[in-house]
């Protein structure tokens, strides 16, 4: 694998319906501004109210910015009509596959699944002994965020019955999600002014379809999310953040202390959790491919594969409203970055790019 993205001219398919929560946002200037970008960690496609970092003058909470890439008003699908189903070994464990961010894009993810031939027709799943992980980001911004956990709590059932598994990871937005729905509108203090957890869910793509249709054993299932875990050397977590060393020298330290921080309720903890999750960047720039060792030096694999930021904003191919940096490059697989220790699996799927579902080693 030669490090660098896998990336070619815009797919073709069936055109899918968007909503209007995901597009025509305005683009702040501060997102050509490289460095105090970085640097702070923050994203405006993750925008919170303020707290202890600074934000651009004239930034205000009450604005959507999230940045758009000018590929048109629809996503490209592409389905092999006949997918290759999965080769399944005599003996043992089958092959593993890992999810990106899928932010409410039920259809999409249906799709992606059959193409991998990992579910068949009907959306169940066919593949045997194969394990299958999402690396969190269920809701927000796209169309059936509650379809979507629905899909993976059912394959989960499923997969185990087959011989096989299929587990999810947290992600920032299933925080969001939760905090919005067990705290509301109770004034939380951010360090640099109050916040809600409720204006940060709307600010960042909050349905109000999901929030109706979500239940009790929605929320459950959620709350009991790992954030991180190894399998086969790869590291596998939702943000390209360092913050996960906050919460544990271990991989089952942090989850146990996620978990923990869940079950005491108490919302600045949980926004402090939050916060934290939502922190990117950590590994594209200088330093990258250090921070990348600090987490796999402390928590086990050689490669790191994550979620959260999407493919294009890593790669620095964020459009302009006017559509002047109109591209039209499609991202078609997996990126590879930080001395090729890192494989980012978020493929904009809410930018009209792709969701990914890819099997791991990439080189399998």
């Amino acid at each position: 694998m030669v490090e660098g993205s896998m990336t070619q001219g815009a797919g073709q398919g069936p055109e899918v319906e968007r909503t209007a929560t995901v597009r025509d946002f305005r683009v702040p200037a501060y997102v050509h501004e490289t460095a105090p970008y970085a640097a702070a960690g923050t994203h405006p496609g993750d925008a919170v109210p303020p707290s202890e970092e600074a934000f651009p003058e004239g930034y205000t909470p009450t604005q959507r910015d999230l940045p758009v890439i000018r590929r048109g008003d629809t996503v490209q699908v592409t389905v092999d009509p006949d997918p290759v189903p999965v080769p399944q070994t005599a003996t043992g464990q089958g092959p593993l596959f890992v999810v990106g961010d899928v932010h409410g894009y039920l259809d999409q993810l249906v799709a992606a699944l059959q193409e991998k031939g990992l579910v068949d027709e009907a959306g169940r799943w066919c593949a045997g002994t194969s394990r299958l992980w999402f690396l969190g980001d269920f809701t927000d911004r796209g169309p059936d965020g509650i379809g979507v956990i629905d899909l993976v709590m059912r394959l989960s059932a499923e997969a185990a019955a087959a011989g096989g598994y299929c587990k999810a990871l947290m992600g920032n937005h299933e925080l969001l999600l939760l905090g919005a729905k067990r705290f509301g509108d109770t004034p939380i203090n951010s360090g640099a002014g109050t916040a809600t957890f409720q204006a940060a869910w709307l600010l960042n793509g909050g349905q109000k379809t999901d929030m109706d249709r979500l239940q009790d054993h929605h929320l459950q299932w959620m709350a009991r999310l790992d954030a991180m875990e190894e399998v086969d050397d790869h590291l596998l977590v939702h943000s390209d953040a360092t913050t996960y060393l906050d919460y544990g020298r271990s991989i089952e330290e942090v989850n146990d202390t996620v978990r923990e921080t869940l079950t005491r309720n108490d919302a600045e903890e949980v926004w402090d959790l939050f916060r934290k999750l939502t922190k990117r960047f950590s590994f594209r720039d200088e330093g990258g491919a250090d921070a990348v060792r600090s987490l796999l030096d402390t928590y086990g694999g050689t490669r790191i594969v994550h979620g959260h930021s999407p493919i294009p904003y890593l790669l620095g191919e964020v459009g302009s409203e006017d559509g002047e940096d109109d591209t039209r490059t499609a991202v078609e697989g997996p990126h590879v970055y930080a001395d090729g220790l890192a494989i980012a699996m978020d493929g904009g799927v809410t930018m009209a790019g792709k969701l990914l579902v890819q099997q791991l080693p990439l080189d399998a």
